[in-house]
């Protein structure tokens, strides 16, 4: 669950996407709306649900909704992380019309692709089901909707991989061949945390058995996470002994529904998977207006 702080900032970084998005799509002005219909009259509408799938973004809905008109209401009738079935009712909202024409399309934008997120990510954690191994997501985000593509990861049963480049250390390939070696890249990468952010967690991507002999002889107590990038099932096997729990293990690279059952038998702690949300497809939902 998260903190009370997590969940401040989470309102905040969502009003701030609500406003730019509103900003991008009303312009100067509503004019369809403002042409005709008269201002403060009040009207209500229903989020018909067309495809079957995990429901996500309701809470986001809610919120924009009263972002634009705080007396808005929302009367729920499918929570986040249910599933949905065609022809079902996921809420009915009462506002000024001007703001439900307003919000229409930033709302069903965000639960469409949110619900499409969700939906693909419980597939993924349902195969998990009775195996140790967790499901990550990714940086592969869509630039400016991160906040909720994570979120819809979240509601999908899956759990989030670092936010940005600011919560986590995370020494790639490129960092390590630019740095001139893995055992460089973590030596420099522990003395910046204890000298400039104490805490900040530093995860390694090994390459092959040889950078996992590495991490094990110098990360003790620097790293707290192996990504085993690319390795086969087969070669994760092998390599799970010689890290022996040393550090959180997380497997990378191609995984998907196809595979991900001989990745969660070799007891890796997490696998992560971009697919979550570079592959998910938003699913079909409508607002449509109810006449008084």
């Amino acid at each position: 669950m998260l903190s009370f702080a997590c969940m401040n900032s989470f309102d905040e970084k969502l009003k701030h996407l609500v406003e730019e998005a509103l900003a991008e799509d009303v312009g100067d002005g509503d004019h369809s709306t403002l042409s005709c219909i008269d201002p403060g009259k009040q009207g209500k509408a229903v989020l018909k649900i067309k495809q079957d799938g995990v429901l996500a973004g309701v809470n986001v809905a809610q919120k924009i909704f009263n972002i634009v008109e705080p007396a808005s209401k929302l009367h729920i009738h499918k929570q986040d992380g249910e599933t949905m079935h065609n022809g079902e009712i996921a809420f009915e909202v009462e506002a000024g019309i001007h703001t439900i024409l307003k919000c229409e399309r930033l709302v069903l934008n965000c639960m469409q692709r949110m619900s499409g997120i969700a939906t693909i990510t419980r597939r993924y954690t349902d195969m998990l089901i009775g195996y140790h191994t967790r499901i990550l997501d990714t940086r592969k985000t869509t630039p400016n909707f991160r906040l909720l593509e994570k979120e819809s990861v979240r509601i999908g049963g899956g759990i989030n991989h670092r936010f940005g480049l600011y919560d986590m250390i995370m020494l790639k390939d490129n960092h390590i061949d630019y740095c001139g070696g893995i055992e460089q890249a973590i030596e420099r990468a522990y003395k910046y945390v204890q000298q400039n952010k104490p805490g900040l967690k530093i995860e390694v991507e090994t390459r092959n058995i040889d950078d996992i002999k590495k991490v094990c002889a110098i990360g003790k107590g620097k790293v707290f996470r192996v990504m085993l990038d690319n390795f086969s099932p087969e070669q994760i096997s092998e390599a799970l002994p010689i890290i022996n729990k040393a550090f959180e293990t997380e497997a990378s690279g191609g995984i998907n529904l196809d595979n991900i059952i001989a990745y969660a038998a070799t007891g890796v702690d997490y696998v992560s998977v971009g697919g979550l949300i570079h592959q998910a497809k938003s699913l079909d939902l409508s607002l449509k207006a109810v006449l008084l």
